[in-house]
């Protein structure tokens, strides 16, 4: 399904950033895995990835809240496998706390990376794209971006602002055959829900209707969606992958 095209995703050392280069993989894409430059993740992954699925997989770090490592990371995909054919934004953090206690550096670093770093790759990756004249660009949004959530001012700011980016590069973008849509997950099973308590978890599945924690392979799933030609009419949308928490 992609075979023989390439795909970048940001913040892919693990976690969900790491699913979808397996998920993306294993439909046959070349992989560029992307992190900060501290990450011990990344060449493993990337090692991993090669090794299961035969693909061609490059690791070139860099912080995403910089336009040069931004271009450098472009650059080097181009270079390596000669287009750029699926970008997702998936470099993000929580700096989470109430309004009143948060500080400008916490409001600040959760916007530089989560959505000024999406800026900074939308715009450098357009450039190759429109040359190509298709390219599918996805971020990674999230639930609390639509329906807002206590003590995250700052990384609901940067999630909406996400959407918002989202919608305007789909309609900037798609004469030149470039499709950008968002997925929005909610609650993912990962470390930081294992060490929440059984009664808080009880609370939380109780809003979901599907009554289970989601994984990063149910965000995965989507993103393989929205960067095959199975969604080549799906541009400028949210997609939640919620368990129906947010209808």
């Amino acid at each position: 399904m992609l075979k023989g095209k390439t795909a970048v995703i940001t913040g892919s050392g693990r976690g969900i950033g790491k699913a979808i280069a397996r998920r993306l993989a294993g439909l046959g894409a070349n992989i560029v895995i992307n992190d900060i430059p501290s990450s011990p993740d990344a060449d493993n992954t990337a090692k991993e990835i090669a090794a299961e699925f035969g693909v061609g997989t490059l690791v070139i770090k860099g912080d995403v809240r910089s336009a040069d490592d931004v271009q450098n990371l472009i650059d080097g995909a181009l270079a390596e496998f000669g287009t750029i054919d699926v970008f997702v934004n998936n470099a993000g953090i929580t700096r989470d706390g109430l309004m009143l206690r948060m500080t400008e550096d916490d409001w600040d670093m959760v916007l530089d990376i989560n959505l000024k770093g999406a800026f900074h790759c939308i715009k450098a990756v357009s450039r190759p794209m429109m040359k190509q004249k298709s390219g599918s660009i996805i971020n990674m949004a999230s639930i609390v971006g639509v329906m807002g959530n206590p003590g995250q001012a700052n990384y609901v700011a940067s999630k909406a602002g996400l959407i918002g980016l989202t919608k305007t590069t789909a309609k900037e973008f798609a004469k030149k055959g470039i499709r950008c849509n968002a997925v929005a997950p909610g609650f993912i099973k990962s470390d930081m829900t294992d060490k929440l308590s059984d009664k808080v978890k009880e609370q939380y599945l109780s809003s979901i209707p599907l009554e289970r924690f989601g994984s990063v392979d149910d965000i995965a799933d989507v993103v393989a969606f929205l960067a095959s030609d199975m969604s080549k009419y799906v541009t400028g949308q949210v997609i939640n992958v919620d368990g129906g928490l947010v209808m």
